[in-house]
């Protein structure tokens, strides 16, 4: 997939993909393809072998999304909390019916509220079991506003997501060498570096692009997480 950053900015060549045992199938809204040049669905596709991309809103009728949903030998889900959702973080045996399909994970990289627009548009991707992870550290990324406590961008929900699934035997992800948040923190490094370079000198500035950073990631240590373990009183997606 090309990148849409400029050269001097763009990771393609530096990325290894990652072999894992899911195939991640990640479904992105236009309006992150377009717009959010910093969209880490694009560079987590990028990170994870074997993975794949696709654009638009509605997918029921996708031909790629509707083969893989109907291979026999794979095992369909969605990342998306909520009641019903299974928690991978609390379930010892989340799915005995699995066998020896791959486990397919369909995400929605969109915005939270647009993530419930393509939610509504695809009937097909709601009967899906639905996956969520409990338990996950305050987002990290500090170049983006979340739009609440305990949201986690594309990346970050895949890391999360690829821990769950090893610690239940269900794929085979370390954490302490996977790429994904070193790789995640070095492009936000490399964002707020250019935007200093790029401040306007006339223009007087009460913090530095570093300076807001560090407090949006001192705050973040203090979020509420979305994610909470199973229970009557957990939070919605």
């Amino acid at each position: 997939m090309l990148s849409l950053q400029p050269a001097g900015l763009c990771w393609c060549g530096s990325i290894a993909p990652v072999p894992v045992r899911t195939k991640f199938v990640f479904l992105m809204h236009p309006h992150e393809h377009k717009r959010v040049r910093t969209n880490t669905g694009r560079l987590t596709h990028l990170c994870l072998r074997d993975s794949e991309l696709y654009l638009g809103v509605g997918f029921d009728e996708h031909p790629a999304v509707r083969a893989l949903i109907a291979d026999p030998a794979h095992f369909p889900v969605l990342l998306y909390p909520g009641p019903g959702a299974h928690d991978l973080s609390a379930e010892a045996a989340p799915f005995p019916e699995l066998g020896d399909r791959r486990l397919v994970v369909f995400l929605l990289d969109s915005t939270w509220n647009l993530a419930r627009t393509m939610l509504r548009a695809n009937p097909g991707l709601r009967q899906l079991p639905h996956i969520m992870f409990s338990g996950a550290a305050p987002s990290r990324y500090v170049i983006k506003k979340q739009p609440e406590p305990g949201c986690l961008s594309t990346l970050e929900a895949t890391h999360e997501l690829l821990v769950a699934l090893d610690r239940r035997g269900l794929d085979a992800y370390d954490a302490d060498t996977s790429p994904l948040p070193d790789l995640f923190r070095r492009m936000q490094e490399l964002q707020l570096r250019f935007a200093t370079e790029q401040r306007n000198p006339r223009h007087v500035y009460r913090k530095t692009p570093e300076e807001r950073a560090a407090a949006k990631l001192l705050q973040g240590e203090k979020r509420k997480r979305i994610f909470k373990p199973a229970g009557p009183e957990r939070n919605d997606r």
